[in-house]
């Protein structure tokens, strides 16, 4: 039975070709699906505009909560748009553990961008994934990538959560940090500063100036106590305003910068297939976890073993492994 309002897959394909905001919007719906259905049109989707893909510089924007990632975004999103490039902008959204929904409130905190032609904001509900990236976040990458954007921004959640599954799947991981630092750079994971290709401190304005430019001192000292990168890219540490605008072209001319190195050296590109490794790897563990769990065997005896584990009459790793083999029988 066709679902309501779902296209065709001709349909589809070129909604996102055109370059048109409103098929992309359909497209991305079609992917983000959890129908059985819709996930088998949208395998056949990617499949279609797959060659179109690749073309678009990928960012990952990360910070703690408070230190204006949205903000950054509308401003720096603003500069790229100058330039006349073309800014797809994936916002993942925390989604409740208790009901599952999400704010979805992206495109309030960025009505210029929003406003723009050559701009297209997409929130997404991180779900259950870790790293506050949603599931189909790659997919919706390929067909904002397919439909002609130039510069495609990932914003997550924020820091606490396993941030490798966005470095995982963008060329540049940018990590955001408040001015004033001392103290907060015990709060940082060593994990996540050792992930980022730069740091950009934000409100580094008014007062916050002086605390900023000593703050861009030790994150560049912090920097200097790590490993060196197999690319050869040192990372660099920059101060900016993203309320005022000030500092991002200094920013995105350290991304060009960067850029180009990784592609005179061929690591821009073997970064990308070693990408697409891994999420080979990442779908199959996705998708063995869905039929898990929607296998009927599974299905029928799930509760059952949960009540005994509850009980204390089998413990966890026993239940699991005779669900597994129930599962693989």
């Amino acid at each position: 039975m066709k679902r309501r309002n779902r296209l065709s897959l001709e349909e589809y394909k070129s909604g996102v070709l055109s370059g048109n905001r409103v098929g992309l919007s359909r497209a991305i719906t079609l992917v983000e699906s959890t129908l059985d259905s819709d996930n088998e049109l949208a395998a056949q989707l990617i499949d279609e505009v797959y060659e179109f893909t690749g073309k678009s510089f990928r960012i990952g924007i990360t910070g703690v909560p408070g230190v204006g990632k949205s903000t950054f975004i509308e401003a720096f999103g603003q500069l790229i748009l100058k330039n006349g490039k073309k800014l797809a902008v994936l916002t993942i959204d925390p989604s409740s553990q208790k009901t599952g929904g999400s704010i979805l409130g992206d495109k309030t905190r960025m009505e210029k961008l929003s406003r723009s032609v050559d701009a297209f904001i997409r929130p997404s509900p991180s779900g259950d994934a870790l790293g506050g990236v949603a599931h189909k976040t790659r997919e919706t990458m390929l067909l904002c990538e397919a439909a002609g954007y130039d510069f495609i921004l990932v914003e997550t959640v924020g820091v606490g959560q396993s941030e490798t599954s966005v470095k995982n799947m963008v060329d540049f991981f940018l990590l955001l940090m408040l001015a004033g630092a001392g103290d907060e750079l015990q709060g940082i994971k060593k994990g996540i500063m050792e992930m980022a290709d730069a740091i950009a401190i934000n409100k580094a304005d008014g007062d916050n100036i002086d605390k900023a430019k000593k703050a861009k001192k030790e994150y560049q000292n912090a920097l200097h106590l790590f490993p060196a990168n197999e690319n050869g890219w040192v990372p660099e540490v920059q101060t900016c305003s993203a309320l005022k605008s000030e500092g991002l072209k200094d920013i995105l001319q350290l991304l060009e910068k960067y850029q180009l190195e990784q592609k005179q050296s061929g690591f821009f590109d073997l970064n990308r297939k070693e990408q697409a490794i891994h999420w080979m790897h990442q779908t199959i563990h996705h998708f063995l976890k869905q039929n898990f769990y929607k296998s009927p065997e599974i299905l029928k005896n799930l509760s059952k073993f949960e009540e005994e584990v509850r009980k204390g009459d089998k413990h966890s790793v026993q239940a699991a492994r005779t669900l597994l083999n129930q599962y693989y029988k």
